[in-house]
């Protein structure tokens, strides 16, 4: 597997095979990885010649408060484990050579990026889309792969590359969850075991409002109820200890939707102690 650290062996590394006719796919992450980023290099190996992922802690979608100096850095675990699964390069770049001195210009999200996230974390997304056309100037890659357990991010960057016309195929990959149903997420490491027991709250959350929708429920705000009530928590299940947004919107814009006329995803993201997670599912009802 090759290490390449600066942006200029990145793109060479990257059009010395786009050259010679092969197809690129890039995962970009921060690090920490589980299987649910392995996945993702392991579809780009499935769908493309040459697979590279990225591992970059970007400073700039996390706000103030938030957990940029105790976001987990694996990196010698990380690059065992892109190893074993034969990725064929890794990008490792400083934050100087993404963020030179002076550096001042930004990419502005898309309006998907305006609700849910775009209000909870304002400046996260414009971080996200920073990043990620930079890392697609750096590595011109033919696709890209991400996965939909970050949906609203998977749309932003979508909307992007189609308004920046970015020569690129976002490839979209399914969440992976524990056997229990909890998503997959660095942020995981931080829950203790009666923690990680909460956060099941979310997945069970998802899963009451798909059957509401499956049992002929159509109303968003019918839907939207169960999933809070689920969230915070019975006799059986503990719940979680604060919710930020549990709602069912349109899978495409995510603004509000009324009723099920349409492509729908439930999204929430919640806190278990310090920890913020988030997860999601796409609705589908009874016509």
């Amino acid at each position: 597997m090759r290490q390449l650290t600066t942006p200029e062996q990145a793109r060479e590394f990257v059009l010395d095979r786009r050259f010679r006719g092969h197809t690129v796919g890039v995962v970009p992450t921060m690090g920490a990885l589980h299987d649910g980023h392995l996945e993702l290099v392991r579809q780009a190996k499935q769908h493309c010649d040459v697979s590279i992922a990225t591992i970059f802690v970007n400073p700039t979608q996390f706000g103030p408060g938030e957990d940029l100096d105790k976001y987990p850095r694996l990196l010698e675990q990380d690059l065992s484990l892109l190893e074993r699964i034969g990725a064929d390069a890794v990008f490792l770049p400083s934050s100087e050579s993404i963020y030179p001195p002076g550096f001042s210009t930004f990419v502005e999200a898309p309006d998907v990026g305006s609700p849910l996230e775009g209000v909870c974390r304002p400046s996260h997304f414009r971080g996200v889309t920073t990043i990620v056309c930079k890392l697609f100037q750096i590595l011109p890659a033919t696709h890209a792969f991400f996965g939909r357990k970050d949906y609203q991010q998977l749309k932003v960057i979508e909307a992007m590359v189609r308004d920046l016309n970015i020569a690129i195929e976002i490839v979209a990959c399914d969440t992976v969850r524990e056997e229990d149903g909890l998503a997959l997420s660095s942020r995981n490491r931080y829950l203790d075991s009666a923690q990680r027991i909460q956060a099941l709250a979310l997945s069970r959350a998802l899963q009451r409002a798909q059957a509401m929708a499956t049992a002929g429920t159509r109303q968003t705000e019918q839907l939207e109820q169960a999933m809070r009530q689920e969230l915070d928590g019975h006799a059986d299940h503990p719940g979680v200890d604060r919710v930020e947004y549990a709602v069912v919107v349109d899978a495409e814009t995510l603004l509000p939707l009324t009723d099920l006329n349409r492509p729908a995803v439930a999204l929430i993201a919640a806190f278990v102690g310090q920890t913020r997670l988030i997860d999601n599912r796409l609705i589908s009802a009874l016509i």
